[in-house]
């Protein structure tokens, strides 16, 4: 099990933005804890770069446009 570590997170609210700084043994274990590391996300990950190169997919400005009108 992995241990309780902190991370620095610097929201800038003017910006909308929040920066993590975050070492790489930490990154690791984060990406680990999260499944990056797990083939089945991994080959997700390449089925995702093969629809963009092949232009099925489009650039999101925002998560807000995803949502259906009635």
């Amino acid at each position: 099990m992995i241990g309780m570590s902190t991370l620095t997170v610097t929201f800038k609210p003017d910006l909308r933005s929040a920066r993590v700084d975050i070492d790489a043994d930490r990154f690791e274990r984060l990406a680990s804890v999260l499944g990056f590391f797990n083939p089945d996300f991994l080959a997700s990950v390449d089925r995702s770069e093969r629809e963009i190169a092949a232009g099925k997919a489009r650039p999101l400005r925002s998560l807000r446009s995803l949502r259906r009108t009635p």
